[in-house]
């Protein structure tokens, strides 16, 4: 049997921040939160709320889904067969770049660096800052199996002599940071951008994991690591865009598309269904969560939640949004993370195991929608859409897992129910269901 809360092997691990520090907390809220988690797989990064004290610790997984005798022998085989991770880049359209599902854990894209071009695979990630790809010098393994950025064959080049180190849980990169043309897709193509060129990465990165060389963070410049431009703020300021905005679509592995991200325009049949809400801070693409409910009970499962909604008569509305819970779009993480204590209260009411987090698959169709309450509006899940079904092994089980109680991520699983639109000027997200 295998254990989805406790059992998983922290893959990969990305940026993300606390959005509220112990201080900021409305009295008597949040003093002695149990659910801080000293787990593999942490990375502390930086609070949201300003002047706070003590940022919390946030694990991230991206999620394997097997035994650890079957995953050696997964590795072992995948490594005799793969001589060539990837498959031939797809041609975008001018503003789209297409993305390829692997087996709804990650799902990766293509860009250009440099003069004349190299060609990395990346994956997009709203939960991140930067752009970093392998080094030609790096010696580490997961280097040499990904493609590498050679600087001295790009004749646009400059280095900066800025060194940079992001550190995981289970490892890091470290590197170079340099200026260069990145092209994304032959209508987004962003000069002298900051980038990141490894000379070291830990195993975790390495094949048959990791397939793909590095990282495109889509988050706001205030996020990034080194203090260096963030690409979605190069874009606008560089007047790239048509809109200053970008749509996100992620197909489950079982349709027959795969994702796509439209720099600069969506898909305009969704104009009148998106639910626009407002992004908290200047990091990521976060707001603020108020609410999740199970059917049409009214029982609010969100720990906390009633404590700090019960206060809106006496705060001012952007007090209420500081004290309140915060969740972060994230299209680099492979599930929903959020607090013990709703995360049981979740499983149990819909008769998961609240360790395994496994469920019978006969009980899925009688099961009832998730609602969350983002930014004041309502946002659904189906049950098929937040239960797992593992064909292979006939195992169905909870796409979430335990982090902190102040921050919430909405990883691939929600994304991938709902069409998603960053509109990077306005700080705003549009959220509508998704058409499948």
């Amino acid at each position: 049997m295998k254990l989805v809360l406790v059992g998983l092997a922290a893959i990969l691990q990305i940026a993300t921040g606390a959005v509220i520090g112990i201080d900021d907390a409305p009295s008597g809220m949040g003093q002695d939160d149990p659910t801080i988690f000293e787990q593999e797989g942490v990375k502390m990064h930086v609070s949201f709320a300003e002047n706070t004290q003590g940022a919390f610790r946030v694990p991230l997984f991206l999620r394997d889904g097997q035994d650890p005798e079957s995953k050696r022998k997964e590795r072992l085989e995948r490594s005799r067969r793969m001589k060539s991770f990837a498959e031939k880049p797809p041609s975008p359209s001018d503003s789209a770049a297409t993305l390829t599902n692997v087996r709804d854990y990650y799902y990766y894209g293509y860009i250009d660096i440099g003069n004349p071009p190299q060609k990395f695979s990346v994956v997009f990630d709203t939960g991140s800052s930067n752009i970093w790809v392998p080094g030609a010098a790096c010696p580490s393994s997961a280097c040499v199996e990904h493609r590498r950025f050679n600087n001295t064959s790009s004749q646009t080049f400059m280095g900066t002599g800025k060194k940079i180190q992001i550190q995981y849980g289970t490892g890091f990169i470290a590197g170079d940071v340099g200026l260069d043309t990145v092209k994304v897709t032959s209508a987004v193509m962003l000069r002298n951008q900051s980038f990141a060129v490894t000379n070291l990465e830990d195993r975790t990165f390495e094949l048959p994991r990791s397939q793909f060389d590095g990282l495109f963070g889509l988050g706001f410049t205030g996020g990034s690591e080194g203090g260096v431009k963030a690409p979605v703020d190069t874009m606008v300021e560089q007047n790239i865009l048509k809109e200053p905005l970008f749509g996100v679509k992620l197909f489950r592995s079982s349709e027959k598309s795969n994702g796509e991200i439209t720099f600069g325009s969506y898909d305009k049949s969704y104009s009148n269904k998106l639910s626009w809400i407002d992004v908290y801070g200047d990091y990521f693409w976060a707001t603020t969560m108020e609410g999740i409910y199970y059917g049409d009970e009214p029982t609010n499962y969100l720990y906390g939640a009633d404590k700090i909604n019960s206060l809106g008569g006496s705060l001012t509305p952007q007090e209420k949004a500081r004290a309140s819970r915060k969740a972060l779009l994230d299209t680099g993480s492979s599930l929903l993370y959020g607090d013990a204590f709703t995360l049981a209260a979740m499983s149990t009411r819909i008769g998961a195991d609240v360790l395994s987090g496994e469920i019978p698959c006969s009980a899925v169709p009688n099961l009832k929608p998730f609602r969350f309450v983002l930014g004041g509006k309502s946002f659904y899940m189906n049950p098929n859409e937040y239960i797992y079904h593992d064909e292979a092994s006939g195992v169905c089980e909870v796409q979430w897992m335990p982090v902190s109680e102040y921050l919430w991520v909405l990883g691939i699983p929600f994304l991938q129910s709902h069409y998603t639109v960053y509109n990077i000027k306005d700080h705003k997200i549009g959220l509508a269901k998704m058409a499948h």
